[in-house]
């Protein structure tokens, strides 16, 4: 594990974060330690991932446009990561305290597949640049991946031919290792001990100083002094950073909610699994709100520390559940071996591909460490990532394009496009609004019905508007419901779910419709329908003034049994119906009630509705009771 993700650490600091590599380190120093101890899945294994690093480079480069840091301020730059990492655990820590572990099925899947895919694309754009040997591009490096491609396309014939050569050698190496040992792990899993990247980065580095590459052209760091001590720490929330608060938060938002659904994702994954062996650990509860309390813990540390945001991975977890690890200790040998490396093999870290034309000058025991490398290979490492974030897109575009989920397919696009010609905050914040709007569109529709009985039954009631046998329509539009029994003077309602301020609305005019239409889904503008039998139209629903004689309907039942919860707005609403129908001289009753001892009662109660209906003889078990209930006081009424 060590040899696969310490190399990618230094990349994910230098290439996507714009912070020192050492910064990328303490990543793996203090997150998987601190979650091995208070984390409930052993074999998720946290770290720094891709767009988190992104996400952070991108308040450090917005910090950099605005003059509060430089591209060689090393110190600042990592300052500015630590507050984006600490905020981020701040956010999370706060989300477990309050038990909000819920909100890891907040991102819909089209939503988080089309930011991944952004990001994917965006990496592997970035990545380009320092693999074909472009040195300074200027304002450039801050546009959008569109100017990037532009840039590339227009300066493509300057590349440096070596430096090309080894980024995307590299790459090809790495990603036929890849495919390699995918087709040979399900006979050989002794295949997945194989460090493949590890090697490239090592004989990279060799082949720099043997050959001497830098010589003939092929980037390597500079002397460049920074300031601090070893493992420095420094307050995030700080009265000085709060001129970088501002920017960070809206970001730290997204990385946590981001990091917390992967987290999320890993875990129950590998919660799920079974161990053949029978020497892992057994009968794990996996607990959101601990979860969220443990990344929150770590990400507050590591911010201390300037480090990256870090985050449970379901690709690295998967790789340590292959190779062995079935306990929080590979965690903890991870990080111990992460703090060794930075204690004592720095120095033969001289020609690690790390970052163009910088270099972290670290005073350990009064020693200068000079760190020198080449960028390409790492950059052609984080390009096997951006693969690997792409690669799963066209499976789930397929899938939806196969359903007929259009809605979904723009929300990806939207965030696709959004992000890839303006910058990830605006994809966020695209994706995010027509999320919410997703969301409150469907929250607020009412899903009423109307029932008929089905021949030859006496208590099976199904939806006139689903039912799987009528499937005529007349000129007007409605359906021809042949086939299931209706009462004349009585209506049937069915509402299948909670009423809240969101979804009582527009439930008047929805029961409007329902009574004249007999459906939902005709447009209200239309005139209504000639009259069915058992279905004839009503006047003036909803008006005090309307007279009982006015409409046929005299008797209304509502099955409410899939209102399992309901608030002081929609009660208010439910009594307004209620009092109107009463108003009309409509007799009201109510099936299938939640218990007596449920809110729904208590609510039911309290606001009148009980009392209105006539009691609680109104309030009956079953449809079947109702209509019984309204043939017995309409004969004591002829009577």
């Amino acid at each position: 594990m060590a040899s696969f993700y310490i190399p990618m650490s230094l990349s994910y600091a230098s290439n996507l974060g714009h912070i020192p590599p050492i910064n990328g380190l303490y990543s793996f120093v203090f997150n998987p330690l601190i979650y091995a101890f208070l984390g409930t899945c052993p074999q998720m294994v946290v770290g720094p991932e891709a767009a988190g690093s992104l996400l952070t480079g991108e308040v450090v480069r917005d910090n950099i446009r605005k003059s509060h840091s430089g591209d060689e301020n090393g110190a600042m730059n990592a300052q500015i990561a630590g507050v984006v990492t600490s905020t981020a655990g701040a956010i999370i820590l706060a989300s477990g305290l309050c038990r909000l572990g819920f909100l890891d099925s907040v991102l819909s899947r089209p939503f988080l597949r089309g930011f991944i895919s952004a990001v994917g694309f965006v990496i592997f754009i970035d990545q380009l640049i320092p693999e074909l040997g472009f040195a300074h591009i200027g304002d450039v490096a801050h546009g959008s991946s569109i100017d990037k491609l532009v840039f590339l396309a227009n300066n493509i014939r300057n590349a440096h031919a070596l430096t090309a050569a080894v980024s995307f050698g590299a790459f090809a190496i790495i990603m036929v290792c890849r495919e390699v040992k995918k087709r040979l792990q399900p006979r050989y899993p002794g295949v997945a001990y194989v460090p493949d990247r590890f090697l490239v980065v090592v004989l990279s580095a060799i082949f720099s100083w043997s050959f001497e590459w830098d010589k003939m052209g092929l980037q390597i760091l500079g002397p460049v002094k920074t300031d601090g001590e070893l493992f420095a720490i420094h307050s995030p929330f700080n009265v000085t950073h709060l001129k970088h608060a501002s920017d960070a938060f809206s970001t730290s938002f997204v990385i946590a909610l981001l990091g917390f659904f992967e987290s999320s994702v890993a875990a129950k994954s590998l919660g799920a699994r079974e161990d053949k062996n029978g020497d892992g650990i057994k009968n794990i509860n996996l607990s959101a709100n601990r979860e969220l309390v443990a990344l929150g813990t770590a990400n507050v540390i590591g911010g201390l520390f300037m480090s990256l945001p870090a985050f449970g991975g379901y690709g690295r977890s998967k790789v340590n559940a292959s190779t062995g690890g079935k306990t929080p200790m590979s965690s903890i040998f991870l990080s111990l071996i992460t703090l060794l490396c930075i204690l004592f093999l720095l120095p033969y870290f001289y020609y690690l591909p790390v970052r163009t034309f910088s270099v972290a000058i670290i005073k350990f025991r009064s020693i200068l460490i000079i760190l020198c490398s080449q960028k390409g290979v790492l950059s052609a490492m984080i390009s096997v990532v951006a693969y690997s974030l792409l690669e799963e897109a066209p499976h789930d575009v397929a899938f939806f394009w196969r359903i007929g989920g259009t809605s979904e397919l723009i929300l990806m696009l939207l965030i696709f496009l959004t992000t890839i010609f303006w910058n990830l905050k605006i994809g966020i914040a695209a994706g995010t609004g027509l999320s919410i709007l997703r969301l409150l569109r469907h929250s607020t529709r009412p899903r009423i019905q109307i029932l008929g009985r089905v021949p030859g039954t006496t208590d099976r009631f199904e939806n006139a508007e689903t039912h799987h046998r009528g499937t005529t329509a007349d000129d007007n539009g409605t359906a021809d419901d042949d086939d299931l029994e209706f009462f004349e003077g009585c209506l049937i309602v069915k509402i299948p779910e909670p009423l809240t301020f969101a979804n009582t609305g527009e439930l008047k005019s929805r029961l409007r419709r329902l009574e004249v239409h007999g459906s939902t889904s005709l447009h209200p503008s239309r005139p209504p329908p000639p009259a069915p039998a058992g279905l004839p139209p009503a006047e003036s629903f909803g008006t005090a003034s309307a007279s009982a004689s006015a409409s046929t309907h005299r008797n209304i039942i509502f099955d409410v049994h899939g209102v399992t919860s309901l608030d002081g707005a929609g009660t208010q609403v439910l009594a307004e119906i209620v009092a109107a129908y009463r108003a009309r001289g409509v007799r009201v009753f109510f099936c299938r009630v939640p218990s007596r001892r449920s809110e729904v009662w208590r609510l039911f109660l309290r606001s009148g509705i009980v009392d209105m209906c006539g009691g609680e003889a109104h309030f009956v078990s079953g449809v079947q009771e109702a209509l019984r209930l309204t043939e017995r006081e309409e004969g004591v009424e002829e009577e």
